[in-house]
């Protein structure tokens, strides 16, 4: 290994995408058992790395040279092997600040509160005090020194104004977990998540549903990669170089999903969105089809409608939980609350508006099998997609206009 990153469970991980926009280094990502860390680094058989859960601590005693930013802190991400000496730093603290500031979320006097007690914590820590966060709070499933549980901070701190988030609960691919239930938290201002795979987090969404600003950690990631791969390579990359990095990164893991009425050419469009991105497409109601071994008339006509609506929240999970795709939504997917959300976690959601006048009904489509029954869908179901869309598109045209709209929107 010459460059990388290194930390227990990686599958989450987007850092050797990140790093290969940045320069023309081999970046690799390793995977490393606690038995096998204190081998790896004392080999020190590498020109630099990143560090991540949960090793930001652990690997501090192989160090000959601690920054005085990662020493306060007491937790490492970056390290450059210098003549066989291990400097350390910690780019994490950079990257937090510089997600806290494009967010334009003020933390000073507000009452904040950090989940998590690990390095990422620290790091928090250190960073909210350095934006004058007062009081600060850290919370762990364990009581003890310095440090409140759970059941604490719901007695005694629901006035709190912010919550970082530096727990990997609600991370890939435990998607649909949230470390906390911020519905009694009545103040809050803002939610931090360091957690970037999914890009909004269950947690992040309950926060956006409140009105609340919220991010999750993927323009955290990219602002720390950038500044350590200025320390890896001694090098000074403009500023632009960062948001340029973070919207393709963003663009190329948010699935592009379709969401509309019965015959409003969501498959038409998305086989056209595919051949033009080189994405792979997912249309939810094949999936359900491939896993019963029935079409959806049967379906309905052997099980009802409740248990299609079940087979569709399972196949829209298991679709959200994946990135880089077109997916393609059943007429009725957006009447589940939680389908939406899941959607949301990895996905941009496109109304195709097409006026009910000329959506065509066929017989594989139980609820809109003739024109009466299509214009009571569309009745019922209009407001509630234009509510879940992120974006509206106009459809009363040629399907690879229609195509074009969403293209031109999505890479705006």
């Amino acid at each position: 290994m010459k460059y990388g990153l290194i930390g227990e469970k990686l599958g989450h991980s987007f850092s050797k995408e990140v790093h290969s926009m940045l320069s023309d280094y081999e970046y690799e990502i390793r995977e490393i058992p606690r038995d096998e860390l204190d081998s790896f680094m004392r080999e020190a058989d590498f020109k630099a790395i990143n560090v991540t859960i949960p090793y930001k601590e652990s690997v501090i005693p192989y160090l000959s040279y601690i920054s005085e930013e990662a020493k306060k802190i007491g937790a490492v991400n970056t390290i450059v092997n210098r003549g066989g000496k291990l400097y350390g730093y910690n780019t994490d603290f950079l990257g937090m600040t510089a997600m806290i500031n494009k967010m334009r979320l003020s933390l000073a006097g507000k009452k904040t509160v950090i989940l998590g007690t690990g390095g990422t914590s620290k790091t928090a820590f250190a960073v909210a005090q350095s934006l004058g966060a007062s009081p600060i709070i850290t919370v762990s499933r364990t009581k003890r020194d310095g440090v409140i549980d759970y059941g604490e901070l719901i007695k005694d701190h629901l006035d709190a104004e912010i919550v970082i988030n530096t727990t990997p609960v609600g991370m890939y691919p435990d998607n649909y977990s949230s470390p906390l239930d911020i519905t009694p938290f009545k103040n809050l201002e803002g939610v931090i998540d360091a957690i970037y795979n999914p890009i909004r987090t269950t947690l992040v969404i309950d926060a956006l549903e409140r009105g609340i600003k919220a991010e999750g950690g993927l323009y955290m990631l990219v602002a720390q990669a950038v500044y350590a791969s200025e320390i890896f390579l001694d090098v000074k990359y403009p500023i632009e170089r960062l948001d340029k990095i973070y919207k393709k990164i963003k663009r190329k893991k948010e699935n592009i999903v379709l969401i509309g009425m019965p015959a409003s050419g969501k498959s038409t469009v998305s086989a056209l969105l595919a051949n033009d991105l080189s994405r792979r497409v997912l249309d939810t109601d094949q999936m359900i089809i491939d896993a019963r071994g029935l079409n959806i008339p049967e379906i309905f006509a052997s099980e009802g409608e409740t248990a299609f609506r079940d087979y569709e929240s399972t196949e829209i999970a298991n679709a959200s939980l994946q990135n880089n795709l077109i997916i393609a939504t059943g007429g009725g997917a957006i009447l589940r609350r939680e389908n939406v959300r899941m959607l949301k976690q990895n996905g941009v959601l496109f109304f195709i508006d097409r006026p009910y006048e000329k959506l065509v009904p066929t017989s594989d489509r139980p609820l809109a099998s003739d024109l009466e029954a299509i214009k009571k869908r569309y009745e019922e179901r209009y407001d509630i997609y234009v509510r879940e869309a992120d974006f509206v598109i106009d459809a009363d045209d040629q399907p690879v206009n229609v195509a074009k709209k969403i293209t031109g929107v999505f890479y705006k």
